[in-house]
């Protein structure tokens, strides 16, 4: 027979603590300075009016998308291509397999493919000649040198057609639903397609994975030889916020923009596709994002490693573990909203030691509206160690105690 003093101890240590864990998690922090009421009040009006064929404004630390039209209609992406051409060099540099130094030929195909002799745009490098893989990839990303695509892309992986293979395996891994790559380059090719969703995605993606190999994409001007080329984003002079991230034009595809600017914690990107000239592009995609930042804030609820939550731990050398995100959580929301976020915590309800730092458990949800807007893994920033012998017995009693 259950002694009830006894349990109502047990069930009152435990409820306690489970209580403690949800409080904290469902705090937010002191929101800064608000709108006065009467902004607050007002809905946001709608997008500006772009010609594009197809566009599409995301917030880059959730991925949403703020506003957008005929942004997962597949259509030809031109010179983006070589957005996923970058993201796939510092991938296979992550790995090893190639450095920053390596000498990459400038083959006779590369030269004849997307060289000088061509309609496209080229970077310069001599052909029969090598070159650093950094400088190489800079002719790629300033220039938009189809011919360094090309080199870039035989030397990471033998050809271009092995190439277009790993773009499609990293496109596949970031999250990209409607996109196949034929080329490196962003050339005229039967079923080389992306949207603009997936091309703001990929963007993200290559701002988040590889911070150093996106840096690139603001250089203004770059120099081969004794050509220097600028850099054909024309919002890296208009917009000191803007920081990319690449331009593409051809025939089929016309004239294609993929921008990001970030202001305070804020970062925002924009795609335009199909667009009638390089100024139009260009001034679509600048409304797009003061859009944007006018009327939606991003707002740190919790910083990484920090404790959010402290969690009953049974069977372990300690009793509690603390919970937090490995990753800062953004949340980009409409201005005067901020104070209608709800955080909540969903854990297990019994966690069992050994538990390593790091691991997941559970995750933390902000809703808005009912909707979720922002969700990560809980991961234990600390470590539990099993407990002793009469520990582990003592819990395991106390364990299915509370489960009668």
């Amino acid at each position: 027979m259950k002694v009830p003093a006894l349990a109502r101890a047990a069930v009152l240590a435990a409820t306690t603590t489970l209580v403690a864990g949800l409080a904290i998690a469902q705090t937010t922090p002191t929101p800064r300075t608000q709108l006065p009421p009467a902004s607050q009040s007002l809905p946001v009006p709608p997008p500006p009016q772009i010609t594009a064929s197809a566009w599409v404004l995301m917030d880059a630390a959730s991925g949403n998308v703020l506003a957008g039209e005929n942004y997962d209609q597949r259509l030809e992406p031109a010179s983006i291509t070589k957005v996923m051409t970058s993201y796939v060099i510092a991938a296979e540099m992550a790995a090893g397999k190639v450095k920053p130094d390596d000498q990459v030929m400038m083959t006779e195909n590369a030269w004849r493919v997307g060289g000088a002799g061509t309609d496209g745009s080229y970077s310069g490098f001599e052909v029969n000649k090598t070159a650093p893989l950094l400088e190489m990839e800079k002719g790629m990303v300033v220039q938009s040198g189809n011919d360094a695509a090309i080199a870039l892309a035989e030397h990471v992986a033998g050809s271009t057609d092995a190439f277009a293979a790993l773009m499609n395996q990293y496109a596949q891994r970031i999250g990209l639903k409607n996109t196949h790559w034929v080329n490196p380059t962003g050339l005229s090719a039967p079923e080389h397609y992306s949207t603009a969703h997936d091309l703001a995605l990929l963007g993200r993606a290559l701002v988040h994975d590889y911070p150093v190999a996106y840096s690139y994409n603001k250089i203004k001007e770059f120099t081969v030889g004794p050509i220097t080329q600028p850099n054909r984003n024309l919002l890296l002079w208009r917009d000191p916020s803007v920081d990319g991230i690449k331009t593409g034009h051809h025939s089929g595809a016309g004239y294609c923009l993929m921008a990001s600017a970030k202001r305070g914690d804020q970062r925002l990107i924009s795609v335009v596709m199909g667009s009638s000239s390089e100024n139009q592009r260009a001034v679509d995609s600048q409304a797009l994002l003061n859009w944007g930042f006018r009327f939606f804030e991003t707002h740190n609820l919790y910083d990484a490693g920090k404790a959010i939550a402290k969690q009953k731990v049974w069977k372990g050398a300690s009793d509690e573990v603390q919970l937090g995100v490995a990753e800062p959580l953004l949340v980009t929301v409409q201005r005067g909203k901020y104070d209608q976020l709800k955080p909540t915590m969903d854990v297990p309800k019994q966690l069992v030691a050994p538990i390593a730092k790091g691991q997941k458990i559970g995750a933390v949800k902000v809703t808005l509206d009912g909707k979720v807007v922002a969700e990560r893994p809980l991961v234990a920033l600390n470590a539990v160690e099993q407990g002793g012998f009469f520990k582990r017995l003592w819990d395991e009693f106390w364990m299915w105690w509370e489960s009668e």
